[in-house]
């Protein structure tokens, strides 16, 4: 058990105004597990480099241990799986590789095979089991759960569950819950360590944030009621004070120094107020600072003149010559919310993208109307880049209402105007879901739309289709969005 120190933290980007840390200090122990949470363009990926020295910074980072990022990038993926893993671990004992695998319900025999024909999911346990070997080394996990299905992510959840010394960036909530210890969060001005899950911490940040609101309706009141106080107060000063030059009052003369007394004591009363005041004020500027902000969302379906939108019977989906759907029948109605399961490799995608039209080969019955729109959501980001005018034009989209969307996603409108090469894996799905939510459409189709996508902005889209509620087929692995949204789940 050592210390990670890090002290009066900055680092910004070059060429950029914006600093993405500024002076940061805390403490982690290296036996926590700590699950690292905060928005999309935060900087979690950024601070993982930082640990690794990728990146020259101001301040300090002290510790006694390595740190190894995953995913580890494999520069041969041709090679057998063994020997990525032994140019990995040259010092590799092979009973204890076999007993890490054992754990992850990993087969002997990808062992033998090119790493490239191993699943996402198989790669992503295989070089977690090898880097969970390194000796002395704190490991860096970014987003395992992208390239795993719902089994495969109970299955890691426990596996990491039984390890210590590890950040993990992931945005399932379920995921996180199971298998950490502490919560690393980036806020919107600091950085912050509690102790506990994914779910106490965000009780805990909850009941902070409503502190603070219901604080600053409080001093905005006490403000203006001392405001208003200070005032007339002033203003009985100046006429008490205006009172010396008087004349007589029934054949007396103005007591000046009586009446400057009063007026002094009023004056000081008013100053008093105003110190009240700027205390207030002070007291008012440290709240709300790390409120985040999560506006409602909009979805308007075109309305379809079937109840059924689209029928499959007895359809079984090919992968060349490989059916990986067998006999499946299934019906799309108004209103329906239907979540597609299954372990990858199961088909899931080719039937989305059969229902939106593309060329996959089936046999049966499958009864679509011309007429049916549909938007889709892709899995790949990739093909994203260039100007969000120009893609906005080029899809035919109301620009207003896409930045619109993107900026209730968290999107800056210093970001609304950079290159989408730039952005993060969680800002280029946004800019998917931004522009299907755009979109004329009778029907959603979204595969894996959470990817990268922070847990706030999962929070909005869940809002959004409740409180909507559009028809939509999606594939989604986070077992509570998928619990809470949809009406229908189909085994595939």
């Amino acid at each position: 058990m050592s210390l990670i120190s890090v002290s009066n933290l900055t680092f910004a980007y070059e060429g950029s105004y914006d600093n993405i840390f500024e002076n940061v200090s805390f403490q982690m122990d290296t036996d926590w597990k700590l699950g690292f949470t905060g928005r999309n363009g935060r900087g979690k990926t950024t601070f993982m480099q930082l640990l690794q020295g990728k990146h020259e910074y101001s301040g300090h980072i002290f510790a006694n241990v390595t740190f190894d990022y995953f995913p580890y990038h494999v520069e041969n993926k041709e090679n057998h799986t063994l020997d990525v893993i032994s140019s990995l671990l040259p010092d590799l004992v092979q009973w204890e590789l076999m007993r890490e695998l054992s754990l992850l319900q990993v087969a002997e025999d990808v062992l033998d095979r090119p790493f490239a024909s191993l699943s996402n999911g198989e790669q992503t346990k295989v070089l977690l089991a090898a880097l969970f070997l390194k000796e002395n080394a704190f490991l860096l996990i970014d987003e395992p759960t992208n390239h795993l299905d719902l089994e495969a992510r109970k299955l890691v959840s426990s596996y990491l569950r039984s390890k210590r010394g590890f950040i993990l960036v992931s945005h399932d909530r379920a995921f996180l819950d199971h298998c950490v210890d502490h919560i690393l969060s980036i806020n919107k001005t600091n950085i912050e360590i509690q102790q506990g899950n994914f779910s106490s911490w965000w009780e805990n940040k909850h009941r902070q944030d409503q502190y603070e609101l219901a604080e600053n309706e409080k001093l905005k009141k006490d403000m203006k009621r001392l405001s208003e106080a200070a005032r007339r107060t002033g203003r009985w000063s100046d006429e008490v004070e205006s009172t010396k030059n008087g004349t007589r009052n029934s054949g007396s003369k103005v007591d000046k120094g009586y009446i400057g007394h009063k007026a002094a004591k009023m004056m000081k009363r008013s100053k008093a107020i105003e110190q009240r005041q700027q205390t207030a004020m002070r007291e008012k500027s440290k709240l709300l600072k790390n409120i985040e902000n999560s506006s409602p969302l909009a979805i308007t379906q075109l309305d379809y003149h079937k109840s059924h939108l689209a029928e499959l019977h007895h359809v079984s989906i090919y992968y060349g010559e490989k059916m990986v759907c067998k006999d499946l029948n299934m019906t799309i109605e108004r209103g329906d919310r239907i979540a597609l399961s299954g372990r990858n490799g199961s088909g899931k995608s080719s039937l989305m993208k059969l229902i939106c039209g593309e060329d996959i080969p089936y046999k049966g019955t499958f009864i679509k109307d011309i007429q049916l729109r549909i938007s889709y959501v892709p899995q790949d980001t990739s093909h994203l880049r260039g100007d969000l005018s120009d893609y906005a034009a080029e899809q035919g989209i109301d620009e207003s209402l896409f930045k619109a969307i993107l900026r209730k996603l968290d999107f800056s409108r210093t970001q609304l105007d950079k290159d989408m090469s730039s952005y993060s894996g969680g800002q280029k799905k946004k800019v998917l879901l931004a522009k299907s939510l755009s979109e004329k459409a009778h029907l959603h189709v979204w595969d894996e739309p959470l990817n990268f996508i922070d847990i706030i902005s999962r929070m909005q889209i869940e809002e959004l289709l409740l409180e909507h509620e559009p028809t939509i087929l999606f594939v989604e692995h986070d077992r509570e969005f998928r619990t809470n949204i949809a009406t229908k789940i189909i085994e595939l």
